[in-house]
Order: structure tokens, then C-alpha cells, then sequence
């Protein structure tokens, strides 16, 4: 390894003790060079009176024009990025979240304007996706709204039958537009930290036999896929876990309900529990036989209404983009971590819940 120079590595240190002097890193310093060049003109144009035969009256014309230049120079240095600060805030105001404000100062008002410049890209970044999420919501609401009204349109004109078969489309698209307001309300919840931890310790296995129960039988009551296995593998036997099992409940069913969607026919979905670093921990993965999440996507999975493509194609399998999101709330609510993990066949999504130390006590 290189080593800098004493004096290049001191620079950094010997420049921030001249800042209060230095006229471009400092406002107030600025002022005082002003007054000081201002006596300075004053006092010359004086010694040149006495030297010559110019009037008193001429000399004091001569420095008040002089301090009235350095003062409107300084000015206008100092006023530039204010009015153009007040100019882009007005923009903002009428949702022109683009407008940046030009960063030539070092000083203070540099730092106002470079603030400026980030508060604007996060202003500009939520209104994004604001606008983003409504519509986002709007498209999935829009779908199942559609087939519900065409069924019922279909019995209204006498060109279906209100038999079992009608009815039943009409409530899988019920229950569609049921699951994606609930999520909605969830992810709501979470984000506004509304939703208390309710953790306590819990056997691991029993509990995540359960959750799969419930899965598959929530598979065969929505017509989903019957024909993948689940499959549960906890080590060790009696392992104990320490977390919020209802929160926990939503981040396994989307887990598996995901895997289920993308597994080949005939696949199969693994759940895998081992103990985590400390007391309590956890570290739990779902894993599927699909074609997998490339690389590129794995951040985007978890994000509101984000939906990974094959071959650059969205499924249409029916979800909402949104149970991998409320999953990743729920485990950030807990302290864990949450991420597509490397896998050499389908896709290995792998969480982990920091645990707590009375947990195996």
C-alpha cells in the first residue's frame, strides 16, 4: 500500500480550520472580506488624496461608488442561489418535482442547495411512486372487478345459469379482490408501524406443519395447484424459535403460495428449519423446482407490486406483487433479513429472525 504524504494526508484537517476565513467556504466570512476590501478601497482612495490634488469630495464619490461595487457583487453571489432555491421551491409546489437548483458554492449555501437537491429526489421518488402504486392498485382491482361483473352480467341476461359452476367463478373473483384489499391493508399497517410484535417462543415443527396444512388446503378450496408436494425438514428435532407466529404465519403462506405458483408440474416445495447463531433464532428457506428469480431481480420481487418476468414475460398467475413485499415488512418488524438466496435448481428464498435469548430457557 501507497502511503500519501504527511502533509497531502493533513490537508483535509488544515482545510476545514481555514473554512471560517475562507470567503468561498464561509457565509459569514464572506461578509467580513467584504468589509474588510471595503476599508481597504476607503483608506487607498484616501492616501491617494493626500498625495494629489483631488478634492475631498471627489474622493469620498470615488470610495462610495467602490464599496457600493464590492458590496453588489458580493450580494448577488450570495442572493444567486437563494432566488434560484425560491424559484425551483415554487415549481415543487406545483409538482414539478425535476427542478434542481445549480451547486456552485462551497460554502453554506452550498450545503443548503446540495440538501435542496436530495429533498427534491426523494419528493420527486415518492411522488413516483405514488403514482406508481395507484395504478398498480387500480390494474389489479381492475381485473377481478371485470370477470366478477361479467359473470353477473351473464346471469342478469339469462345467458348463464345461476347454477354451482357461475356461482363458483364468481366467488373465486370475490375472493381475489378479497385477498388483494386485505394485503393492501396489511402492507398499510406495516408500513405505519400500527401492527404491535406479539412474539413469544414456540415449537418450530408443529407449528410450520400447521401452516402447511392450511396452505394446501387453501390450494384445493381456490382451485390452485393440487399436483406439487410440500415438504417440511426441521433440524433439530424439538427446535424452538422465538417470534410473532401470526406475523410469521403471513410470511410462510406467501412464501409457499408463491413457490406453489412457479413449481413445474409434479414439482415439489421444500420448507427448511435450522437454528439460527442466537437463542431463538431461526433461520427458515422455501425452496421450488421453477425456472427461478435471475439476478437482476431479486430486489425488485420485494417491492410493492413487483413482479418478476421469464424471458422477459410477467406471469399471469394471478398475483398481486404484493405478498412478497408484506413479507419482507413482517420479517423487518422482527429484525431479521429477508432475500433470494443462490440455488442451483429453482429459486431459494431464505429469512432469518434474530431470535431472543430467553427463548430456549
Amino acid at each position: 500500500m501507497v502511503r500519501r504524504p504527511v502533509w497531502r494526508r493533513a490537508w483535509p484537517t488544515v482545510w476545514r480550520l481555514l473554512r471560517p476565513i475562507d470567503p468561498m467556504r464561509s457565509v459569514k466570512a464572506a461578509l467580513g472580506w467584504l468589509v474588510v476590501i471595503s476599508v481597504t478601497i476607503t483608506t487607498l482612495i484616501i492616501l491617494v488624496a493626500y498625495r494629489s490634488d483631488v478634492g475631498l469630495q471627489l474622493i469620498a464619490i470615488f470610495a462610495i461608488i467602490a464599496s457600493l461595487l464590492v458590496t453588489q457583487f458580493v450580494a448577488h453571489s450570495l442572493a444567486t442561489p437563494v432566488l434560484e432555491m425560491t424559484s425551483a421551491s415554487r415549481a415543487m409546489a406545483r409538482g414539478e418535482y425535476g427542478r434542481r437548483v445549480t451547486v456552485t458554492r462551497r460554502d453554506e449555501l452550498g450545503d443548503l442547495a446540495h440538501a435542496f437537491n436530495r429533498m427534491a429526489a426523494d419528493l420527486q421518488a415518492a411522488d413516483r411512486h405514488r403514482k406508481e402504486l395507484v395504478a398498480n392498485v387500480s390494474h389489479e382491482l381492475r381485473t377481478p372487478i371485470a370477470g366478477l361483473r361479467a359473470v353477473l352480467e351473464n346471469v342478469v341476461d339469462g345467458v348463464s345459469e345461476a347454477d354451482p359452476k357461475t356461482m363458483a367463478t364468481a366467488l373465486r373473483q370475490t375472493e381475489r379482490l378479497g385477498r388483494l384489499v386485505e394485503q393492501l391493508l396489511d402492507l398499510s399497517r406495516l408500513e405505519n408501524g400500527v401492527v404491535p410484535l406479539q412474539a413469544g417462543v414456540f415449537q418450530v415443527e408443529p407449528y410450520l406443519s400447521a401452516v402447511l396444512g392450511d396452505a394446501q388446503v387453501a390450494q384445493k378450496r381456490g382451485n390452485g395447484r393440487t399436483d406439487v408436494r410440500l415438504r417440511l425438514d426441521v433440524t433439530p428435532v424439538g427446535l424452538r424459535a422465538h417470534a410473532d407466529r401470526e406475523r410469521l404465519d403471513q410470511v410462510v403462506t406467501n412464501l409457499v403460495d408463491n413457490a406453489v405458483k412457479h413449481s413445474p408440474h409434479g414439482g415439489q416445495v421444500t420448507v427448511v428449519a435450522r437454528p439460527g447463531q442466537l437463542p431463538g433464532g431461526l433461520v427458515l428457506e422455501v425452496l421450488d423446482e421453477g425456472p427461478g428469480i435471475p439476478p437482476e431481480q431479486r430486489e425488485l420481487v420485494f417491492e410493492r407490486f413487483g413482479r418478476g418476468t421469464i424471458d422477459g414475460v410477467t406471469p399471469r398467475d394471478g398475483g398481486t406483487g404484493l405478498g412478497l413485499a408484506i413479507a419482507r415488512w413482517a420479517v423487518d418488524l422482527h429484525g431479521g433479513t429477508i432475500a433470494v438466496a443462490e440455488s442451483r435448481r429453482g429459486c431459494r428464498i431464505r429469512l432469518t429472525l434474530p431470535g431472543n435469548a430467553k427463548a430456549n430457557s
